[in-house]
């Protein structure tokens, strides 16, 4: 890099951000898998965000479901529109605790580039048809995504994405296995993913440790989010009522916090203060939270945050209940409500159908899909089979299906 190169990094503030201590320095990552010159005018982490955005896998979550399939109205919110809400509140908690703002946004918006068609249950669905297989976890498809599937650069497959980036979309939720190398969580009685395990095989993410803090910024970011934009949304459909908040301590003390201070609100605007008011809160929470856990630990460096034992940025022991309360309400008034299980049922039909369907006769799938599948065993071409349909919209799952069936479902 020449001498003009450094001294506009210098008069543009090039990775200047004042960082903790324990922060995610960007000047000192450990690279790509595969080199390359550094950016003059970018920290590796915006050059990720970068890529990330400008990606395939990105663009499709405009058309994928989060909770209400696409048809159903176009204010509900989709994958794309939650992931944008989810890297706004990562990149606050970031601020607040003088966390790398890029890696948290970073990590916020590739956190559902695997997640497939139709929400959760076209995930549920998809791990039922690849059990036989090793099953699916989004978290791991989001690696794939990234590392192997999309093709845009002629020197590599994927993003070659820096490794603090990969480390934290793998384990944002904590280790994946303890020092013996043995599973944990979720994966505790199988076997880590195959996309994980693949991998590996070629760089070392440290499963067996915390991620940085920006990771976990970005994954209690996740959370906010979605308790919120739920609520919203559960409302805004019609699926339960204002009142019914009431039977949650913690939305119950927002809804009266707002009536007493707004009495005769319309609905909307009374919506809205709920929802903003419970995001606050959380947030709040999370960053007074976070500095006891800073200042307890003591971290002098982003490897202590990894070696704590323990997550530091998240919900306090006063906020932890009253979260899965929230959860637990809209399970029960949401997700469970028979009107969204009445659609989760047919799209689930749709997934296991188009599975079976292109297992079965594989050289459906169109170009480049089908090609070398004379060369793939059965496992192999299952996983094709499953990394083409987990990249599929609602719209464009429908409109296969349709394309190879006489019974597509009427979602309307």
């Amino acid at each position: 890099m020449n001498d003009n190169w450094k001294q506009i990094q210098a008069d543009i503030g090039y990775g200047a951000q004042t960082l903790a201590k324990f922060a995610q320095n960007p000047t000192k990552s450990r690279g790509r898998l595969f080199p390359e010159p550094e950016s003059p005018t970018r920290t590796p982490f915006q050059r990720d965000r970068d890529r990330i955005i400008h990606s395939s896998a990105f663009r499709r979550l405009k058309h994928k479901t989060q909770v209400f399939v696409y048809h159903e109205g176009d204010h509900f919110r989709t994958r794309l529109t939650h992931t944008i809400e989810v890297s706004q509140i990562a990149r606050s908690l970031a601020r607040a605790l003088r966390l790398d703002e890029d890696l948290a946004e970073c990590l916020a918006l590739a956190h559902d580039l695997g997640h497939t068609p139709f929400g959760h249950e076209g995930e549920d669905v998809m791990h039922e048809c690849m059990a036989p297989y090793g099953g699916f976890d989004h978290n791991a498809q989001s690696l794939r995504v990234v590392s192997h599937l999309e093709h845009r650069y002629a020197d590599f497959d994927g993003l070659n994405l820096a490794w603090e980036t990969l480390e934290g979309l793998v384990k944002h939720n904590g280790p994946l296995v303890d020092g013996s190398g043995a599973p944990l969580g979720k994966f505790k009685d199988s076997e880590l993913p195959f996309a994980i395990r693949e991998y590996q095989k070629q760089q070392d993410l440290m499963l067996d440790t915390w991620p940085s803090a920006e990771a976990q910024a970005a994954a209690i970011a996740d959370d906010i989010a979605y308790d919120a934009h739920d609520l919203d949304d559960g409302l805004r459909a019609g699926l339960f009522a204002i009142d019914d908040m009431r039977d949650v301590p913690f939305l119950a003390e927002i809804l009266a916090e707002v009536d007493h201070k707004y009495p005769g609100l319309e609905e909307t605007r009374r919506i809205h203060e709920i929802v903003r008011r419970s995001i606050t809160r959380m947030v709040e929470d999370v960053i007074q939270e976070g500095f006891r856990n800073l200042a307890e630990v003591a971290p002098e460096s982003v490897e202590d945050i990894r070696n704590a034992g323990k997550c530091l940025v998240g919900f306090s022991s006063s906020m932890t209940p009253a979260e899965r309360d929230v959860k637990k309400f809209l399970f029960a008034r949401v997700y469970r409500h028979e009107d969204v299980l009445a659609v989760r049922r047919l799209v689930a039909r749709v997934v296991r159908e188009l599975f079976a369907k292109f297992l079965a006769e594989p050289d459906l799938m169109p170009s480049p899909w089908d090609a070398g599948l004379a060369d793939l065993d059965e496992e192999d071409r299952a996983r094709r089979v499953c990394d083409y349909i987990a990249g599929m919209t609602d719209r464009y799952a429908i409109e296969e299906h349709r394309r190879l069936f006489d019974d597509t479902p009427d979602l309307g």
